[in-house]
């Protein structure tokens, strides 16, 4: 099926299903991200070392001309990284473009019953997986969402971890 666009709200009384092979990328190799190959995706992530880098946020306007049907707008406000962790981390980042920044936060357990939750500092741009005390063991997820300008929302993360537990976020 072809890109489509909708200029207004998309009810469904039932719900949307999302299947097929083209939902899952296996990330190997370091990865720069793009919304149209990576938003909305699970990003299975086989690289213990890989550095998987956000798309910079763009807040453009629609134009003038195409208005709010121009799917070629690169706004990408809602755009949505889902990351599960497939081979566990040894040094495993994903970073924004160092402008971006995190907000929002982790949590880490360990198999101990510790628990902790993390907030990014205002200059973190950086979350960096270990598999041990940062979190990074397989199982691990993490999910990134533009939410503004300059601003990832860091939620529904879950990462597992051993030994003490200690912050995922730097900067770089």
């Amino acid at each position: 099926m072809a890109k489509t666009t909708f200029a207004g709200p998309v009810y469904s009384k039932s719900g949307f299903i999302t299947t097929g092979p083209a939902n899952t990328v296996s990330l190997t190799a370091d990865t720069t991200l793009t919304v149209a190959d990576h938003a909305g995706k699970i990003l299975l992530c086989n690289d213990a070392d890989g550095k998987f880098t956000l798309p910079t946020i763009n807040v453009n306007s629609n134009s003038a001309v195409a208005g709010s049907t121009d799917y070629n707008n690169l706004n990408n406000i809602g755009a949505s990284f889902y990351f599960y962790v497939e081979t566990a981390a040894t040094d495993m980042d994903i970073l924004t473009d160092g402008t971006d920044r995190f907000v929002g936060s982790i949590n880490i357990g360990v198999t101990n019953g510790d628990f902790k939750t993390f907030f990014p500092g205002v200059n973190d741009d950086v979350i960096t997986m270990t598999g041990a005390e940062e979190g990074g063991i397989a199982g691990s997820v993490v999910q990134i969402t533009a939410i503004d300008d300059d601003a990832y929302l860091v939620h529904n993360s879950l990462l597992k971890g051993s030994g003490t537990i200690a912050t995922p976020f730097a900067t770089a």
